[in-house]
């Protein structure tokens, strides 16, 4: 257990000074830094005005008031900022690593190889959409006098950490289909794919043609339960179905991710073989 507290620790150190060397290298580009913010919060301003235009033509969409499908965008904008402040540049970049064998340099640090090639950069420039999703969830809570009590945000922060473990999963995955594939832009068109079925409640997809589509995608692909699952626990109430499903599932998906990403390591084969 001490060796594990301790593991844990200088992983944490190593993070964070990846995390600072990451803002410095923002900042030497100030004013690159400060279009892509200005762009990440003229994106979140094309959902609310969306949002609000929809509304002002029925009261409901798939059973979602206004202000609850509010919070559903706020938790959507804020799980997106999170993945992509934390994973999504690192895992894009992976099959220009292995094309130019850049790989070889990370394999030959002496700590976690996923780890590393996963995490080595933070976007900082995404960074404040993890808070303004938060405020606009917030704002939607108390434009919508829904009660608020602590299980249900120690739940919802549950779901939200389990919809970010599933998207780290899949990303993983597909990044690690670059070492049979040497490129990744169809996979990661895929990724863009998942992204758009995670801006819709799942409730939407109604119908004979829709539902198989709904559900696939949220039980066997679960992508949609990303921002579905802790969003749906604070203004839909719980299912504790679809609580365990998910916390099931953001396990399997990291397990199994982790279990591809060193299967395709022993597949490598350096730029100097």
């Amino acid at each position: 257990m001490e060796h594990l507290a301790t593991t844990l620790a200088r992983y944490a150190r190593l993070w964070l000074s990846l995390a600072k060397f990451s803002l410095l290298g923002e900042l030497a580009f100030r004013t690159n830094f400060l279009v892509k913010v200005f762009v990440e919060l003229l994106w979140l301003a094309i959902l609310l005005v969306f949002n609000f235009t929809i509304f002002r033509q029925t009261t409901t969409v798939a059973d979602w008031s206004e202000f609850d499908y509010l919070f559903f965008i706020g938790c959507y904008f804020a799980m997106g900022g999170l993945i992509e402040t934390l994973f999504l540049e690192n895992c894009n970049e992976f099959a220009d690593l292995v094309r130019s064998g850049d790989l070889d340099f990370f394999l030959l640090k002496p700590i976690d190889e996923q780890f590393l090639i996963s995490c080595r950069k933070i976007d900082w420039a995404c960074a404040p959409n993890v808070v303004l999703g938060f405020i606009v969830m917030a704002g939607a809570l108390w434009l919508g006098e829904r009660p608020v009590t602590l299980p249900a945000v120690a739940l919802f922060l549950l779901m939200f950490a389990c919809g970010a473990a599933l998207a780290y999963g899949m990303l993983v995955a597909l990044m690690s289909a670059s070492i049979w594939t040497m490129r990744n832009q169809s996979l990661f068109e895929m990724w863009w794919l998942f992204t758009t079925l995670m801006r819709h409640p799942r409730s939407i997809f109604e119908g004979r043609l829709a539902s198989p589509a709904g559900l696939f995608f949220s039980f066997v692909v679960p992508i949609m339960l990303v921002t579905n699952a802790p969003a749906e626990v604070m203004v839909r109430g719980i299912d504790w179905r679809i609580v365990c499903f998910t916390l099931s599932a953001s396990v399997i998906a990291v397990t199994v991710s982790r279990w591809i990403f060193r299967s395709a390591m022993k597949r490598y084969r350096s730029a100097s073989s």
